[in-house]
């Protein structure tokens, strides 16, 4: 079943060139900082490109919840106005984030150093996401947690009365976790530090400076030591988001593999914490041309040229890259399936407790399709191969870019790939069926 409805079963079956302009909505991870930073800043935030998926309208009507005013002007135009650092009030109905990790994660921080209550809650696939790695550092500040068995939703936040600064070292890569950490650190005195020993997308900190909170980050042998200087009055902002890298990545990987295909792709984010995905694909041989670089609402942007690469080959992509690509493995799995030799992913563990075990959900999905793979707990090994056999009908297991990335494969194998619920599409990619059709990609609703 879907996040938010009855499933939608999805089919992709072999297809033509994809040709055209691919206009990607936008990023999903900076539309949830935008909301946030703009519910506790002082005056309006004005948001253009707002990604209007169901995770974004989600954390839009949290900040609703916490009495910051939020207005949609327009398409993905938006207007936030703040209540300020340590200004949420006690919401008076349980907080339900639907799907996403990264907006109960972050409103967790935001509030957590507020002495207020809240209870959040979610779909079944967030329900059963551990929350401990967020409640545990957010008790260091004072904040007191009480959910299900192992740390789950449904929660119950209670703020702390009086928050005292945290120095804390990241125990796993996680930008969800870092920023939870700093946006509680706001309303705390003095200095929070966060140490972060492999570097994970960038957006909190540089989104915080925006808006005129003092942060610092220095690279030292013990990794990347951010420090947030707490309670500044935040100002609203004019933020211009850019285009989602994680979100191009399924037209890209799909007109790399379909023969014949040419696209291009305007205004995606090349920050160098998400551009993983895009490093590999070179690396393994993609025809991929970066246009018109320049710099959009502080992140740098490029325009992508996209040609059909029959030659891609099998790479292995180190640990240490992990982070800056981790939602973009499952559609790495599809081009390494259809890429020469074989391509090893290393220090992918993060994606066992992602909206689902990726790397479980990947391997069952590639296996029924007749693909050879071979897993750990922490790498993800795919053999390539000419051609896929395909066929199969694949658990999307609640997971928007599961079955994105199954519905890719299905474009290029030998039969029909069917996934069983296309519906969990919608919370980060709504426009994802039109724009593939716009294209010429043979993706259609199974029932309709």
């Amino acid at each position: 079943m879907s996040a938010h409805d009855t499933p939608i079963p999805m089919v992709a079956r072999r297809s033509g060139p994809l040709k055209g302009e691919a206009q990607i909505p936008g990023d999903k991870s900076i539309s949830h900082r935008a909301l946030i930073l703009g519910a506790l800043s002082v005056g309006e935030t004005h948001v253009t490109g707002l990604l209007e998926g169901q995770d974004v309208l989600d954390t839009a009507s949290a900040m609703r919840a916490f009495g910051a005013t939020v207005t949609q002007l327009g398409q993905g135009e938006w207007t936030v106005q703040g209540v300020g650092v340590g200004g949420f009030a006690e919401p008076s109905q349980v907080i339900d984030c639907g799907n996403s990790g990264t907006g109960v994660r972050l409103i967790m921080g935001a509030m957590a150093t507020t002495p207020i209550s809240a209870t959040f809650t979610g779909d079944a696939s967030l329900n059963k996401r551990p929350m401990a790695r967020i409640t545990d550092p957010l008790a260091l500040f004072g904040a007191r947690a009480v959910g299900r068995q192992g740390g789950r939703l449904p929660m119950t936040l209670v703020g702390a009365d009086e928050p005292v600064p945290v120095r804390y070292t990241l125990p796993m890569p996680s930008a969800q976790v870092k920023s939870a950490v700093l946006l509680a650190g706001l309303n705390a005195p003095g200095e929070t530090v966060v140490i972060e020993p492999e570097a994970t997308r960038d957006h909190t900190e540089r989104m915080l400076r925006g808006f005129g909170a003092e942060v610092t980050v220095e690279e030292t042998a013990e990794g990347r030591v951010i420090t947030l200087k707490g309670q500044p009055e935040l100002v609203g902002q004019r933020v211009a988001v850019p285009r989602d890298p994680s979100s191009a990545a399924f037209p890209v990987c799909a007109a790399l593999l379909v023969p014949g295909s040419e696209i291009t792709v305007p205004g995606v984010s090349r920050n160098p914490t998400r551009d993983g995905l895009y490093v590999t694909l070179l690396e393994m041989g993609a025809d991929i041309v970066f246009e018109n670089p320049r710099v959009e609402g502080g992140e740098p942007v490029a325009d992508l040229r996209v040609r059909f690469s029959p030659g891609l080959q099998g790479v292995e992509t180190p640990p240490e890259r992990a982070a800056s690509m981790i939602d973009e493995f499952p559609v790495l799995s599809v081009v390494a399936a259809l890429a020469g030799g074989t391509t090893v992913m290393r220090g992918v563990k993060e994606l066992r407790v992602k909206e689902s075990d990726r790397i479980d959900a990947m391997a069952r999905g590639l296996e029924a399709c007749g693909v050879r793979i071979e897993e750990d707990e922490d790498t993800l090994i795919v053999h390539g191969m000419a051609s896929v056999p395909g066929g199969a009908t694949v658990e999307s297991r609640l997971d928007h870019r599961i079955a994105m990335a199954f519905l890719v494969l299905g474009l290029v194998s030998e039969r029909a790939v069917t996934v069983d619920d296309g519906g969990p599409i919608a919370t980060s990619f709504p426009l994802f069926e039109p724009l593939m059709a716009g294209l010429g990609a043979a993706i259609s609703r199974a029932n309709g």
